[in-house]
């Protein structure tokens, strides 16, 4: 199961915001291409690399097009948290 944090959907929004500028459709593909990866995080979750602003190895960053996904995999496996969405340039 996939849970999205509210700090992750308020920033999703504000990226989506940002990109809907120049083209509703190209934001509208970047949702649907970024929820189709996180959404088969269940099926492998530790494939992405620890993340390195967190000591726990079940904190993960996923890279989507420039911007980092993190998320947690919770102790029972089959729950991932998403936690945040940010471009390198903005931490």
């Amino acid at each position: 199961m996939i849970v999205r944090k509210r700090e992750y959907s308020i920033a999703l929004k504000v990226i989506l915001s940002f990109i809907a500028k120049d083209s509703r459709n190209r934001a509208l593909r970047f949702k649907s291409q970024l929820d189709n990866k996180i959404n088969n995080l269940v099926n492998f979750p530790h494939k992405f690399q620890q993340s390195k602003n967190h000591l726990d190895e079940n904190v993960r960053d996923m890279v989507f097009k420039g911007y980092t996904i993190t998320y947690f995999i919770e102790d029972e496996k089959d729950r991932i948290s998403i936690l945040d969405i940010y471009k390198w340039v903005d931490k």
